[in-house]
């Protein structure tokens, strides 16, 4: 097992982060709202995606548009939600259309829609990656989601999907089919950014041996492999005799090692492995 580490874990410093994690993350979802997706006109979803349907069709300022569509959202859901939101979602709803204001004369870094759909979704996805890393979102839609969910009993995916939907199809109608397809593409970008912005590049695997040899084995998981393992009461179904589980979690640079371990323990081990996705505690991350 992995030598118990001294904890570091500083409350303020952790908060402060948080805060950090929440300006980065909408400064990036708003650069990439500028540079990619605003001058392509790739309506991908959400508060953004209302802002440039308006920016383009009637010139309205994206800036503005978020503000008036955020900053009341936001106040509903503390009022129909809850307090639960707190000052962090404040921030991140206050400070993306900020960024979006500032940073409206840079110039397209593309004007090919792919291009723009391709890296203005992973811009998007990095971005609001980072936010929710800090505990925390940039509103919009999000928050009418939630608010439906909870007075329609539809699941919150759900009203994600109808919202994200008739966003998209609002584009695919003023501007071209084209434009709709390009911001399908940037919201499937988007969801797997988030995706691997939370849970990393790195895949551990869950790993249940079944062995008559189970001391030897689990020995050598604990002084060789250097990792902790769990003993699982179970039964065989055909014989309905004792077979215990061993089961443990090691990064995929471990697995090779473990598995020849257990192959010249015993070569008629059962062996299943199982990718995890995310794995916290002791020798791997904190929560």
């Amino acid at each position: 097992m992995k030598k118990k580490r001294t904890s570091t874990y500083n409350p303020t410093l952790d908060k402060i982060l948080e805060y950090i994690y929440i300006l980065i993350g909408s400064g990036i979802v708003a650069g990439s709202f500028n540079v990619f997706l605003l001058p392509n006109k790739i309506a991908s979803g959400g508060v953004s995606g209302i802002s440039t349907i308006l920016y383009s069709t009637i010139g309205w300022e994206p800036a503005y548009v978020q503000w008036a569509f955020n900053i009341p959202l936001f106040i509903a859901g503390v009022v129909l939600l809850g307090k639960q939101f707190g000052i962090k979602t404040l921030v991140g709803t206050i400070f993306l259309p900020f960024v979006v204001f500032l940073t409206k004369d840079v110039e397209p870094w593309t004007m090919d829609p792919l291009l723009g759909s391709l890296f203005g979704g992973l811009g998007v996805g990095l971005g609001l990656g980072i936010v929710f890393r800090g505990k925390a979102s940039t509103g919009g839609t999000d928050l009418a989601a939630q608010i439906i969910n909870k007075y329609t009993g539809l699941t919150l995916g759900t009203c994600v999907v109808i919202i994200d939907g008739m966003i998209v199809l609002a584009a695919a109608l003023l501007f071209d089919i084209e434009r709709g397809l390009y911001a399908l593409i940037a919201l499937y970008v988007t969801s797997k950014t988030i995706d691997l912005v939370q849970v990393g590049w790195s895949r551990s695997k869950t790993v249940m041996i079944i062995t008559s040899k189970q001391d030897e084995i689990r020995d050598g998981i604990l002084n060789k492999i250097d990792r902790g393992v769990t003993k699982l009461s179970a039964y065989g179904g055909y014989t309905d005799s004792e077979r215990p589980v061993l089961m443990c979690v090691v990064d995929q640079t471990e697995f090779t090692k473990l598995k020849q371990l257990v192959k010249t323990i015993d070569s008629t081990a059962f062996i299943v492995v199982m990718d995890a996705a995310e794995v916290l505690g002791e020798g791997f991350k904190r929560a």
